[in-house]
């Protein structure tokens, strides 16, 4: 279920990254009472009430030749853009400038729903000043207080409202994998080879796929759902308002996605956005199988996959756990191992293992290595319990959870990997006190 998107949208220093940090709970924007020091569109998810949704920050709009306006303003148009609702947030204290006159002309070619919050309303005395923003044309404007963090709550009331329907997905029989890999590493390209025919614009200029793009494919009796995303590029490297790309629609593939499928290119090699883009699909928790695409371009001998397999264990370390898949999308070569990885990685991603089995494996963990100690006391894990899938989620049950150290953690989900496999797919371990 794809979650509904927030954007914040205005003019500069109205206080938007102080309201978006205020709704996502942490420090994620930076905030200074500088125009302009929030250049780029910044990402995050929040909750309210039963809501869970994505979230925008953007750069603050402004007239004239400031340094990076125009880069600022085609940022926030995307922004507008990939949003359902729109928060239209101006200063109480400024009234309205031509500037916000101008952003509210952006919105209304827009067409999407916008509820104006009226920020820097400290005290109720203030809020008898916040009527001419009426003339805006968006209806009631909401006062809030970004740096007390009042009124947010009545603001995200109106804009819930406007959120789309939500549909659930049936995953019972159909396996969803998407896609992810940086601009032009082939994502497209293995969707075509592996239905064989043109369904996707193949083009050698990065960034072509603008879209997700969603593709019902069966093979040996198994349904399956291809989800190709835009090639995610690092900030800067492209005029954003030319390519139209989205970071956004890419995890909103992912979020929809079973099966993760991190592309990368064996002609470049590995690069640090490579890392980044991966990192996405593993904080998402989703099964991942890395692809190594374009094989085809690399001079082998016996030792040139084993080789290049090393390399992409040591850049992922923090995915150990998925399978790497060789192929060539251009010579439509080695497809046939795409599937039964996905399938394995699906499996294992949606797996459930007895308590009595797991207590037993961790009872034989403890005794191959005694729990760490600390200032005298030893860490004793009770129970433990497998509490969730997608991923697979344990709870263990102790006498101090901060005793829990990372490294122990770390033996604990290498005995669980050995003993029940757990391929493809990242686990999540939670220390709990017992009470």
């Amino acid at each position: 279920m794809t979650k509904p998107t927030i954007a914040i949208v205005g003019r500069a220093n109205v206080g938007k990254s102080t309201i978006f940090n205020r709704i996502v709970g942490e420090r994620v924007s930076i905030v200074e009472d500088t125009p302009g020091v929030t250049r780029d569109r910044i990402y995050s998810s929040g909750e309210w009430l039963t809501h869970e949704f994505n979230i925008i920050d953007t750069g603050g709009i402004e007239l004239g030749d400031e340094p990076f306006q125009e880069q600022i303003r085609a940022q926030a148009e995307i922004a507008i853009e990939e949003a359902d609702v729109i928060i239209f947030m101006v200063n109480g204290r400024d009234g309205i400038t031509n500037e916000d006159d101008f952003v509210a002309k952006l919105l209304f070619k827009s067409s999407k729903p916008v509820v104006l919050g009226v920020n820097k309303i400290d005290n109720p005395e203030m809020r008898a000043d916040i009527y001419e923003f009426y003339s805006l044309g968006f209806g009631e404007p909401f006062p809030i207080s970004g740096s007390h963090g009042l009124g947010i709550g009545d603001l995200l009331d109106e804009a819930a409202k406007h959120f789309p329907e939500q549909q659930e997905e049936d995953y019972d029989d159909v396996i969803k994998f998407s896609l992810i890999g940086r601009p032009n590493v082939g994502k497209s390209s293995l969707i075509n080879a592996i239905l064989g025919e043109e369904r996707v614009i193949v083009s050698p200029v990065a960034g072509t796929t603008r879209d997700a793009i969603d593709t019902v494919y069966t093979f040996e009796n198994q349904e399956y759902v291809m989800i190709d995303t835009a090639g995610m590029r690092k900030k800067g490297k492209v005029y954003e308002a030319t390519e139209r790309y989205s970071v956004l629609r890419a995890l909103k593939a992912i979020e929809r996605s079973n099966v993760v499928l991190v592309v990368i290119d064996a002609e470049e090699g590995i690069i640090e956005q490579d890392k980044k883009i991966a990192g996405y699909a593993h904080e998402a928790g989703k099964a991942i199988v890395i692809v190594v695409n374009k094989w085809d371009t690399v001079e082998k001998d016996s030792k040139t996959m084993k080789k290049f397999e090393d390399k992409v264990r040591e850049n992922f370390q923090f995915l150990d756990y998925a399978p790497i898949a060789f192929v060539s999308a251009k010579e439509r070569k080695r497809l046939n191992t795409l599937f039964p990885l996905i399938n394995m990685a699906g499996e294992n991603h949606r797996k459930r293992v007895q308590s009595s089995t797991l207590n037993e494996v961790i009872t034989d963990a403890v005794a191959m290595n005694p729990t760490p100690t600390h200032k005298g006391s030893r860490l004793n894990i009770f129970y433990t319990t497998q509490v969730a899938i997608e991923p697979p989620t344990f709870v263990f049950f102790v006498n101090d959870v901060e005793m829990m150290h990372f490294s122990y953690q770390r033996f604990l989900e290498n005995r669980i990997r050995a003993a029940f496999g757990f391929e493809g797919t990242p686990l999540h371990l939670i220390a709990r006190k017992r009470n």
